[in-house]
């Protein structure tokens, strides 16, 4: 069993954390002479709990984890952040991410001068866990896995997940932003027996609440007192935790039923459309469809090209090599002009000719459908 500590980076090992008197306090003051707020009261007079001790004790109810084994982030990207600047040496260390996959992992990374080493999925989106483990090395610190997977969907197996900790002698960071959508259960209540296993969760999906920028770190309690060390002591603001916590005693179980129901819907409604050649199964609540040409409109010849690592997102306006849209950006441009903005992933390593749409309301797939028969005209 890793013991996580010992991987810290030398100098947060010995760093001191900035302390505020209320972080330090063990009584219930209620004349607060400490740090130079206003007196006045206007509901945001005074600086937040840094400890945000009413969310987590919700928050542990909810998920069934223990409050020490809680960190709150200022979306789920501070969180991501912080594991970098824990474990990573500048110009150093090095990561291995799975390709395609969400893109803040590259960032966080080119901000701290780390190394990303890209593993490709196989061609179903699966994983390899041999050619992950093959891509590292000793300065290999990380591995990030995002399951279900963006932009692909799929969930990868939790055994497979787990003897991937047990084999890497580093963190194992898994991202399950859409878990709430996934049939697969959550690795969260693990962390405590795989103490180098992080869970990232987010509040800005199932939850509803991705305005707030409120995420979650499941860890070991050691790997969350360090997290809490180094990140600004006021991060998550009084106003988000307020009304997180309120959101929090409002049951979302009916909104990510239907959710399911209209992904599943338009699973298999999508196929139906002549210029739809693909709709990948989803464990999330979007679904990646790629696009053929429609009724008059010829192939463009490098439509299924691998896309390069380095290949940026597609626009509307962007061409496939050609003097002339790619199936995927006309009809990328067409669902914009009916005022429907989706994802083009047409560049993304795997995702050539394809588009991430997520799962609206009913309304607002029935709008998405009647752009699409349209645009079969």
């Amino acid at each position: 069993m890793i013991d996580p500590v010992t991987l810290l980076r030398p100098n947060i090992a010995a760093l001191s954390p900035y302390s505020t008197a209320r972080d330090e306090c063990s009584g219930a003051p209620d004349v607060f002479l400490d740090a130079n707020e206003s007196p006045y009261e206007n509901g945001v007079n005074r600086y937040p709990d840094p400890r945000q001790k009413a969310l987590k004790e919700r928050l542990s109810a909810l998920k069934g984890v223990p409050a020490e084994c809680l960190f709150l982030g200022n979306g789920s990207d501070e969180a991501i952040d912080l594991v970098f600047r824990l474990f990573c040496t500048p110009g150093r260390d090095n990561v291995v991410a799975i390709s395609p996959s969400y893109g803040m992992y590259e960032v966080a990374a080119a901000t701290n001068d780390i190394a990303v080493r890209k593993v490709l999925l196989r061609p179903d989106f699966s994983l390899d866990s041999e050619a992950l483990l093959a891509a590292t090395d000793a300065h290999t610190k990380l591995i990030f896995l995002c399951s279900p997977n963006n932009p692909s969907g799929n969930a990868f197996p939790n055994s497979q997940v787990l003897d991937l900790a047990a084999r890497f002698p580093g963190i194992l960071v898994l991202d399950e932003a859409y878990i709430d959508f996934c049939r697969v259960p959550s690795l969260r209540k693990r962390v405590c027996d795989v103490p180098n296993l992080i869970v990232l969760q987010t509040l800005s999906k199932a939850w509803g609440m991705a305005g707030l920028r409120l995420g979650l770190a499941i860890a070991h309690p050691d790997v969350v007192a360090w997290m809490s060390r180094i990140k600004y002591p006021y991060n998550i603001n009084i106003l988000a935790q307020r009304t997180a916590l309120e959101h929090l005693h409002t049951p979302v179980d009916a909104q990510v039923a239907e959710i399911v129901e209209q992904r599943e819907m338009l699973v298999r409604t999508l196929p139906h459309f002549p210029f739809i050649r693909k709709v990948w199964p989803s464990e999330a609540n979007f679904l990646l469809v790629q696009v053929g040409p429609a009724s008059g409109l010829p192939a463009s010849p490098n439509e299924n090209a691998p896309a390069p690592d380095s290949a940026l997102a597609g626009t509307a306006s962007a061409l496939a090599g050609t003097d002339r849209p790619s199936p995927a950006d006309a009809l990328y441009a067409h669902l914009l002009r009916d005022g429907i903005i989706v994802r083009n992933r047409s560049r993304v390593p795997l995702c050539a000719g394809c588009l991430r749409i997520t799962v609206g309301t009913p309304d607002e797939n029935r709008r998405l459908l009647e752009s699409l028969e349209r645009y079969a005209l």
